[in-house]
């Protein structure tokens, strides 16, 4: 589904309720506040069309999401009930993939792609909870999202970098992160609920193969996307996209674990989200893959 994350000031909860209209006067001046931070015009900020990242923070029960956000997110919700567990066990694996990478496997960089709205539990918090030396980068184009992560996930323990930088222009995005991360060593790369925004399979095929090219042996990747895995999940995504926001294209199963190409898979391998290493060792099957791979 659309991006992963969505901004909660203090700790998200689980009920995905309205706001009050004082919460909603007060999201927006936070919001304009963080465009001002960052340079950019207010008036950009349309709160009548859905954004595809206040969806998701709707539905991950967080509050910085507008009447437009929440019809959009009911739609699905009406048709795919499960989007929000589906959402919530995305979240899941994203804990679980930086433990793994930072405990077991020993990584201390992350390149972070798509980052979008952070919240509780956003990368550098799980990676400097094991590792506070841990370096972070995060990247992403979508000028609202940056300027949310510079406003909110300010004096993090370790070194953290946020690059405004599209996922295609890979060179740039390695130049610019060289500033935090040192390609001579193991790099973890988190592409997570992203890439279901490029429609082209071979376009996306050869953005994320671009960037693991850059990253020297030992790394790793880590992936989970939206799969057209049920009727029901892809009419959902049908109607969300015809709802003004950002498009989200759903993969074939086969097309997912392409991205893992030439790489060598870490067990359980490509499963469903949920499956990967369930933090409550009951694994749940929901629409949409995952998977964590080492490049050798």
């Amino acid at each position: 589904m659309p991006l992963r994350y969505g901004v909660t000031v203090g700790v998200a909860d689980n009920r995905g309720v309205d706001v009050s209209q004082n919460q909603a006067e007060s999201q927006i001046a936070q919001q304009r506040t963080a465009l001002r931070w960052t340079g950019a015009v207010t008036s950009t900020l349309d709160v009548s069309v859905p954004h595809s990242a206040r969806v998701w923070n709707y539905w991950l029960g967080g509050k910085d999401n507008f009447a437009s956000d929440r019809a959009a997110g009911d739609q699905v919700r009406a048709i795919f009930p499960e989007i929000v567990e589906a959402a919530r066990y995305s979240r899941a694996f994203l804990r679980q993939a930086v433990t793994y990478l930072a405990d077991e496997a020993g990584i201390r960089q992350f390149l972070d792609v798509g980052t979008g709205l952070p919240t509780a539990d956003n990368t550098h918090q799980v990676a400097q909870r094991i590792a506070p030396q841990a370096r972070v980068v995060y990247v992403d184009n979508d000028p609202m999202v940056l300027a949310h992560a510079r406003v909110l996930l300010t004096d993090p323990a370790g070194a953290t970098q946020y690059l405004n930088a599209d996922l295609h222009d890979s060179e740039r995005v390695i130049r610019e992160a060289r500033a935090t991360l040192d390609f001579s060593q193991p790099v973890g790369l988190m592409m997570l609920g992203v890439m279901g925004h490029v429609g082209d399979p071979a376009q996306a095929r050869d953005a994320v193969r671009a960037l693991v090219s850059f990253l020297p042996a030992g790394s790793f990747l880590a992936m989970s996307d939206g799969t057209a895995t049920s009727e029901r999940v892809i009419e959902s995504h049908r109607q969300y996209n015809e709802s003004g926001a950002a498009p989200y294209h759903l993969r074939e199963v086969a097309d997912f674990t392409a991205f893992f190409d030439g790489l060598d898979l870490v067990e359980p391998g490509v499963v469903p989200l949920g499956h990967w290493r369930p933090e409550d060792g009951s694994p749940k099957v929901v629409d949409g893959y995952c998977g964590v791979a080492r490049k050798p």
